[in-house]
């Protein structure tokens, strides 16, 4: 019986060289790119006419469901064969609908933007198969929610300072398209194909109860933090403070989340999942609790940032927990699904909790969120080990 569990979980197949590690993190951050930044996209096409503000939610909803569909369905039917190949063209379908989105308005750009999630989710789902497969899987899921939001913040400059101020909404999607050719080269450098998973004689589509659970845990939490994210300039607004505090918190934030990533990278193998999220699950709280008070600017900030550290800490460990709970490591597949299913439906189910001038609503039910994911996690935390001190 272990407490750390994954550092004595073997890897599946023969192990990657550093290049081919560091190429599949690379196009994950590719496929996650543009969801840093579409905000700022969809927001220059409103300012343009070309796109509703109410569209814009609509647009960014469908674009993440659709993203993680598409990374549920290729973990379920997808072989991880002629990856090189699948790549490519996958980077090329997803640079053609960038840049078909810079000339289309309205509805043009929510269907164009839904079909995007397609080559997003295959390519997410190259880099999930890669660090699922891996003896320590919540270090390189680490990794990735580290590279992507330094990306990220790189091209929203780029976009902000040099892009849309002189080629504007349409060579902002341009500069996307070449951004995600960039995933072309690392494609290249990927193997050809991972090793197979362990053949269970299930369908494709067949998960074990708990390998269900685990993902269920997951896009609970997700959900969660999302919701309650939505809304920190009206939380910030009903404390008595300024959108100023909420911009300087959400810029401290993320540099919070490049911190909490880097602490799980050193902390992978080394912690068992469950802990992990317990003490998530409790620094969320206390963000959240201290959200519904007026309060001075330097605790939004200072709780602001636990948040975001916290929501980018426990991320990677939703990795090992999927894996205790379903050995094949295809629950594990699904993780990308359930995390871009609970991003897209929390802000969804926190706009019923919430009126305006009222965002209150949405702390209890973040919170509410935590503690059912943290049941779930547990229950499937000390079954385990009941298991396997049985055995």
């Amino acid at each position: 019986m272990t407490l750390l569990g994954s550092s004595e979980r073997g890897a599946v197949g023969p192990p990657l060289t550093p290049l081919e590690t560091g190429s599949a993190i690379a196009i994950g951050v590719v496929s996650l790119l543009l969801f840093g930044v579409l905000a700022l996209l969809l927001g220059a096409l409103a300012d343009e006419n070309r796109l509703s503000v109410a569209a814009i939610g609509v647009s960014a909803t469908l674009e993440a469901l659709s993203t993680g569909a598409a990374t549920g369905l290729a973990g379920l039917f997808l072989q991880p064969r002629r990856l090189r190949a699948i790549t490519i063209t996958a980077a090329l379908a997803l640079a053609s609908c960038d840049v078909a989105v810079g000339g289309a308005n309205g509805p043009g750009v929510i269907v164009i933007r839904t079909l995007a999630g397609a080559p997003e989710g295959v390519l997410l789902w190259v880099c999930i198969g890669m660090v699922a497969r891996t003896r320590t899987p919540e270090r390189w899921a680490a990794v990735l929610v580290t590279a992507t939001p330094l990306a990220q913040f790189a091209v929203a400059w780029a976009l902000a300072a040099q892009v849309l101020p002189r080629l504007h909404a349409a060579g902002g999607f341009a500069f996307m398209a070449a951004c995600v050719l960039l995933a072309a080269p690392f494609a290249v450098m990927l193997p050809d194909a991972y090793a197979p998973l362990p053949d269970v004689g299930r369908l494709p589509f067949s998960l074990p109860a708990r390998g269900w659970i685990a993902l269920v845990a997951v896009l609970i939490l997700v959900a969660a933090s999302a919701a309650v994210g939505i809304y920190l300039v009206p939380l910030a607004h009903q404390a008595g403070l300024s959108l100023g505090v909420a911009s300087t918190a959400t810029a401290i934030s993320l540099g919070a989340q490049v911190f909490g990533g880097v602490l799980a990278v050193s902390l992978a193998g080394r912690i068992g999942y469950f802990p992990v999220l317990a003490a998530g699950a409790a620094a969320f709280l206390v963000a959240w609790t201290a959200y519904g008070f007026r309060e001075p600017a330097w605790i939004f900030i200072v709780a602001t940032a636990l948040f975001g550290f916290t929501a980018v800490f426990v991320s990677p460990f939703f990795v090992p927990m999927t894996i205790d709970a379903d050995p094949s490591r295809r629950a594990a597949l699904q993780i990308g699904a359930a995390q871009l299913s609970g991003a897209a439906l929390g802000p969804l189910i926190a706009s019923r909790a919430v009126s305006d001038g009222r965002a209150h609503g949405v702390l209890v039910l973040g919170g509410g969120l935590v503690v059912v994911s943290l049941c779930l996690a547990g229950w499937l935390h000390f079954t385990h080990l009941a298991a396997g001190a049985a055995e």
